[in-house]
Parts: structure tokens; sequence; C-alpha cells
């Protein structure tokens, strides 16, 4: 299991070059803080990204979700919240919540599936993910109680 109970938080501060002609932050760039959080994580369970890609594996993004809440602006700082509901035989599903970081109100929410590849073997796209992988990159956060 991992290491992490809670989500996994860090700050992105808004830069200019990431916001539109109205200062808003460009869709796209909402996937990149994904990304950004998804390598964090990974990196404060001790398997950062590189060292995934030295085993032998890549992590394809397969499938990504992202909704709009509020616009993020010019400037500002947010708080990208990220941690793995799933871990399958060869995928991992990571979610996602962008909050501001003054006054905590929700930005954006997503989530990505991402496939274990074979950097090795041109044949084996997709292989399955290594024991020791699937231990570290265990789910980060408790299943929501029933309701």
């Amino acid at each position: 299991m991992s290491q992490l109970a809670a989500p996994f938080e860090h700050e992105v501060e808004v830069r200019y070059g990431e916001t539109d002609q109205m200062g808003v932050v460009y869709h796209a760039n909402y996937l990149l803080y994904f990304e950004e959080g998804r390598t964090k994580l990974m990196a404060a369970l001790g398997l950062p990204y590189a060292e995934v890609e030295r085993r032998g594996c890549a992590l394809a993004v397969r499938k990504a979700a992202l909704r709009y809440r509020s616009p993020a602006r010019y400037g500002e700082t947010l708080v990208v919240r990220t941690w793995i509901e799933a871990v399958g035989g060869a995928s991992i599903a990571f979610v996602y919540e962008i909050v501001r970081k003054a006054g905590g109100e929700r930005v954006a929410e997503g989530s990505t599936e991402l496939a274990c590849v074979d950097l090795r073997s041109a044949a084996r796209p997709v292989c399955m993910l290594p024991d020791e992988l699937r231990a570290i990159l265990a789910p980060t956060r408790p299943p929501a109680p029933p309701s």
C-alpha cells in the first residue's frame, strides 16, 4: 500500500504564457497541471517517472476527462490535488482537483487513465504493471464511505 492516505497537493502559480488574451488559463493547460500533479505524486511515493522508464515501462495516457468549474487567471496560485484511484493489471487511474489557494474555490476537476507500455518490445505495446510498481502505486485515497 502506498504511503499517502490523502490527496497529494502542490501549488501552481498561473503564468502569463498559460493564459489567453483575456488572462484566463487556456483550457489545455489544465491537463499540464494534471501531469505535473501525477509526476510529483509519483516522486513523493519514491517512484520518480524517470525510474519507471529505467525499469522498461512507460505510462501512456489513454483516457482523460476534465470539467471546468471556474476560470483561473494570470497570477493566481492554484492548489492541485492528485490521488491514485485504482491500479489495474495494466493501468492506473488518477483523479485531480484544482482549487484556488485563496478561498479554496474549485476551478477544475478530472481524471486520467494510463496504460503500462513495454519500452523494450515493439510487439507488446501494453504490458502488465510490474508487481513492485503496483505495490508502490496502490491507491492513495481511500474510497468514500457509502452514503
